[in-house]
């Protein structure tokens, strides 16, 4: 049986003090949605991912008194609102500028470099999870994403 120690790489980590803008950056550079978040002492703390991004760009101000179906509403949403176009600007570069542990997933769901992907994937089914990081006698020594699992399938 493959377990996951198999398919995992080797996690891409964000700090919970670093702020989005940052996270956005990494993401872009390492072509990745996703991210586990440690703290100052390499402990995983929690998750983090391109939809808790948006949610911080598109809500963290009352004044967003709209839902947003799509990212692509970003572009319109100084028209569905109250904001002037410089507001607007200006409440996005508030919310870049939130930190990580603001707004990241705090409850992670791991699995152990011994755990079979069948299993792992039946997780990441069950919670609606794209990544799994992977802990071993208490550290994170891997991620484990749905792509690394079509992969050893195929």
């Amino acid at each position: 049986m493959v377990n996951v120690e198999s398919v995992m790489k080797k996690p891409i980590v964000v700090n919970q003090n670093n702020d989005v803008r940052e996270v956005i950056k990494l993401f872009r550079k390492y072509k990745i949605s996703g991210a586990p978040v440690i703290d100052d002492d390499r402990n995983l703390v929690g998750i983090i991912s391109e939809s808790d991004i948006i949610k911080t760009l598109t809500t963290h101000d009352d004044r967003f008194d709209i839902i947003l179906p799509s990212p692509f509403d970003l572009i319109e949403l100084p028209l569905k609102t109250t904001l002037k176009i410089e507001e607007f600007r200006e409440d996005i570069e508030k919310a870049l500028k939130t930190k990580v542990k603001d707004v990241m997933t705090k409850d992670v769901i791991t699995v152990s470099p011994d755990t079979p992907i069948n299993e792992a994937a039946e997780i990441m089914i069950k919670h609606k999870i794209k990544r799994l990081p992977v802990i071993k006698n208490g550290e994170l020594v891997g991620i484990v994403t749905r792509g690394d699992l079509i992969e050893a399938l195929v």
